[in-house]
């Protein structure tokens, strides 16, 4: 799982880095479940974990 994520985050980071405006969001749904998203709530450059519970 830890891989499917490292992948998927340098997937968005190399999207997000001609535009150099948004960040990365990594929500935790359940253990297994995670979604991650550009945000611009997120400063470029950075990601971060939000847990919903």
């Amino acid at each position: 799982m830890y891989e499917l994520l490292d992948d998927a985050e340098a997937t968005l980071r190399q999207v997000a880095r001609p535009h150099c405006y948004s960040g990365i969001l990594v929500t935790r749904h359940t253990p297994s479940r995670y979604t991650l998203a550009l945000s611009d709530t997120v400063p470029y450059g950075e990601t971060r974990e939000q847990i919903l519970s």
